[in-house]
């Protein structure tokens, strides 16, 4: 089975590099249709209350951004490894494209700073929330149409037929790397065939400047198949889902604080805020103090709608105080839920021998970042969840029935954690300890999923 498997993986690969002109013309389309979805949208009327997905061009951009593309992308990560970003993003297409046409400047060192898969993930995510892209098509123009714009000038400045805003600055670059870590699929490189080549020995261009030779995982692949069979060492195939995570990923501390402070504490309190009647408490009295103290500034909606929410027609503009209520709630919530899971790690690290000679680093020892991985399912089931909440909501628009939704929710979040744990449990059992301090150690990791999880209880059956 797994030869049948391997052959066929195979022949998919060679298939996408033996048709890369036909690819290239695919993503041409691709790129026509969503700057169309992207673009006319935002110069048409809003639709009223009656518009619906079959009547309404905002409606179908809306659906199709937020209710199909967004989630779907993410659950084709652990599934086909990111095959989106190789062979179907518009905007990695467009940057290359760009590259190829470009000047050509090496990439600065500012640019190759770890942190910036978080930053652009955390600042995309809450700017998006103060202009509600969700529901406004003004909104997804600037926050994905600045990010293609942008794409394309690195594109252009820098690297040559090369995606260096792709490997350094895509917002989303970081969570799709962690989720392609779970891919049962990857391009195994041979290196004793490496060395001895046969066949194929002519460069390549690797667009995402993945270093071939020492490839070892999905994470950063684009699955685009221009290396196949290169040098008689590179062939897409099938492995455990669990290995990279497992076996070869090391941990990182920009991927801890993507993980749990990014994909499970900013994103759950970007999804969480306006359904939480806390919310709602709070800006009554911070509102009821301003006026006391004759204050009345914060309470004005007057910011433009590129900074605030602002559709008075439509009796939807956020006040200043609206939006430094949501910043507060959306860090409150990366601090609590990002922070208990932190907590968990550093327990569980603590409770088991320490690696010889593993380096530390600012946020900890680094065999707690190895640890951290464990939580990748937990944190991309999170995502996805947050996202899909758009998609039911507008087809419970569309009069579909939503009431099997949360059996579905629930039992995506218990396979997410019983997986995350099931991983937590083999890479501590790397760590060589007595059995009670791999329990200990597998419960505090437990224990510090409690506030994450709970939060999606608030969400989807209290409030």
């Amino acid at each position: 089975m797994t030869a049948v498997l391997a052959r066929s993986a195979s022949r998919a690969a060679d298939f996408l590099r033996d048709h890369a002109a036909l690819l290239r013309k695919l993503q041409w389309g691709i790129v026509l249709v969503y700057a169309f979805l992207l673009i006319v949208p935002a110069i048409m009327p809003l639709p009223d209350n009656a518009a619906s997905v079959f009547n309404n061009l905002t409606v179908v951009s809306q659906f199709a951004f937020w209710g199909i593309w967004w989630p779907f992308v993410l659950v084709s990560m652990p599934l086909l490894g990111r095959t989106w970003c190789g062979t179907l993003c518009p905007e990695g297409m467009l940057s290359e494209w760009a590259s190829e046409h470009g000047q050509g400047h090496a990439i600065p060192k500012w640019m190759r700073w770890g942190g910036w898969p978080f930053v652009a993930f955390a600042g995309t995510t809450v700017y998006g929330q103060l202009i509600s892209v969700y529901q406004y098509p003004a909104a997804v123009l600037v926050v994905l149409g600045g990010s293609t714009v942008a794409a394309m000038i690195v594109g252009w400045r820098y690297g040559r037929s090369k995606r260096v805003w792709c490997k350094y600055l895509c917002p989303v670059n970081g969570v799709f790397n962690l989720l392609a870590k779970m891919a049962p699929w990857h391009f195994k490189v041979d290196e004793t065939a490496w060395r001895h080549p046969v066949v194929r020995i002519e460069s390549i261009n690797c667009a995402p400047l993945v270093p071939l030779r020492h490839m070892k995982g999905a994470g950063d692949c684009h699955m685009c198949g221009r290396c196949s069979g290169y040098r008689g060492a590179i062939a897409l195939t099938p492995r455990s889902p669990e290995e990279e995570i497992v076996n070869v990923a090391d941990g990182d501390p920009w991927q801890t604080a993507l993980i749990l402070f990014g994909m499970m504490g900013l994103a759950m309190g970007a999804f969480l805020w306006s359904a939480s009647p806390w919310f709602v408490v709070y800006k009554q009295a911070a509102a009821t103090w301003l006026v006391e103290h004759d204050i009345l500034w914060p309470l004005l909606d007057n910011a433009p709608w590129y900074i605030l929410t602002h559709y008075p027609e439509l009796n939807d503009s956020f006040s200043w105080l609206d939006g430094s209520g949501i910043l507060l709630f959306v860090v409150g919530a990366m601090v609590v839920i990002g922070g208990a899971a932190f907590a968990g790690l550093w327990v569980a690290d603590r409770m088991l021998p320490q690696v010889s000679g593993a380096p530390r680093t600012p946020m900890g020892r680094a065999s707690l970042h190895k640890l951290a991985q464990c939580l990748i399912p937990v944190a991309g089931v999170g995502v996805f969840l947050g996202l899909s909440a758009t998609t039911l909501t507008l087809l419970k628009h569309e009069g579909m029935g939503t009431g099997w939704a949360n059996s579905v929710r629930f039992t995506l979040l218990a396979l997410a954690v019983a997986w995350s744990l099931k991983m937590g449990a083999r890479i501590i059992a790397q760590r060589h300890g007595a059995l009670w301090q791999n329990a200990a150690a597998l419960a505090a990791t437990a224990i510090g999923l409690v506030p994450f999880v709970w939060a999606w209880i608030l969400f989807f059956v209290v409030w």
